[in-house]
């Protein structure tokens, strides 16, 4: 399958292939609901439940796509759900209790921050079940991760944004530096020295050193003054492909490329923000994917039909579970030979002749 060149209905019918993988992944077997007298609940006394990071639902991108996963999930069984907000990092735990007081029986929380919290009440509520979106620590038989090598697609993203560079430099910057984020730089810079290799050029990555570990972060996921101080200093280095890593910080890249009023694309994460975030649609040459709303849906569904099990989800290029969104504005304006170059890269990494590696990559 092409990537640049698909269309949004090619890109639908891959979002459906991960919900179909997912929902066909090994799981422990069936606890036959509540004529058993298991934990297990009937569909319609199911009640599925969320809580985001501080980026909050309204972020066009990770908290977002989690809760449209269990809104469809709930539709879909005919049941209510429960979602709320964190605004703060003191807010996670206090959610979390909040929805077990209310008889939630799956609990998603969203993001790498929330995994303390989430620990603490699966140890101390081993009858609730809980799924927890870019994290694989957390050991209970009462908790699944849904995690996504995001390497992968990034490794392409940064080949692709080395390939289109004009003054040879790109950059990238984070929210925080915790794996679900770095994992994503990772790949994005050793996709552009994959690209220098093959191509014999040197192409720059500012804001990110793969071998130390090390980069530019604004310290949180929402967006202000710290984040487009840090896309502007990456457009002050004449950098002109940039990949912001952290939810809704990448608004304030975009504020910052209207502003310098010179031709500047943009990468986004997590979803096609093309489609996300239509206002700045203009400026966006791709996205890194993950698939957490097919994800989140598959396991809720599992879940209330008595199918919840602790194994890891590894969203990847293999099973779609990651992928890089199509062109679209931009499709013109690339090199007519990328498609076929990140073809054969895609195919590369899932026959495993290309080794993409990041110490973030999920296990």
């Amino acid at each position: 399958m092409t990537i640049a060149t698909r269309k949004a209905g090619l890109a639908g019918l891959a979002v459906f292939g991960v919900a179909a993988l997912l929902a066909g992944c090994a799981s422990a077997p069936e606890s036959g609901g509540s004529t058993d007298g298991s934990n297990a609940p009937v569909a319609s006394d199911f009640l599925p439940c969320m809580v985001s990071d501080s980026g909050g639902f309204d972020d066009k991108s990770f908290n977002e796509l989690g809760l449209a996963g269990l809104t469809d999930a709930a539709k879909k069984l005919g049941v209510k759900e429960i979602h709320v907000q964190s605004n703060s990092d003191s807010d996670y735990a206090p959610n979390i209790t909040s929805l077990i007081d209310q008889g939630c029986n799956l609990i998603v929380t969203v993001g790498f921050n929330l995994a303390a919290a989430t620990k603490d009440a699966a140890t101390a509520n081993p009858d609730v079940n809980f799924a927890i979106i870019d994290d694989n620590s957390i050991t209970l038989p009462n908790v699944k991760p849904i995690v996504f090598d995001t390497a992968q697609a990034a490794f392409m993203g940064g080949y692709a944004a080395a390939s289109y560079s004009k003054t040879g430099i790109v950059g990238t910057f984070g929210g925080m530096a915790i794996p679900p984020v770095t994992i994503f730089m990772d790949g994005y810079a050793d996709g552009v020295d994959y690209y220098n290799t093959q191509k014999g050029k040197d192409v720059k990555v500012l804001g990110w050193d793969v071998a130390a570990q090390n980069g530019t972060f604004t310290g949180g996921f929402a967006a202000g003054t710290e984040a487009k101080q840090a896309a502007q200093g990456l457009i002050d280095q004449n950098a002109d492909v940039i990949l912001p890593v952290g939810g809704p910080i990448f608004l304030s890249a975009a504020e910052a490329i209207r502003d310098a009023s010179k031709p500047i694309a943009l990468i986004g994460v997590d979803a096609d923000v093309f489609v996300t975030n239509p206002e700045n649609a203009d400026l966006f040459l791709t996205s890194i994917m993950k698939g957490m709303q097919p994800g989140v849906e598959a396991v809720t569904t599992d879940a209330a039909e008595g199918k919840f099990d602790n194994t890891p989800f590894i969203g990847t290029l293999k099973n779609d579970g990651v992928s890089l969104a199509p062109f679209h504005d931009f499709e013109s304006k690339v090199d007519p030979a990328l498609q076929g170059e990140l073809d054969a890269i895609k195919a590369g990494i899932i026959d495993g002749s290309i080794k993409v590696e990041s110490p973030s990559s999920p296990k």
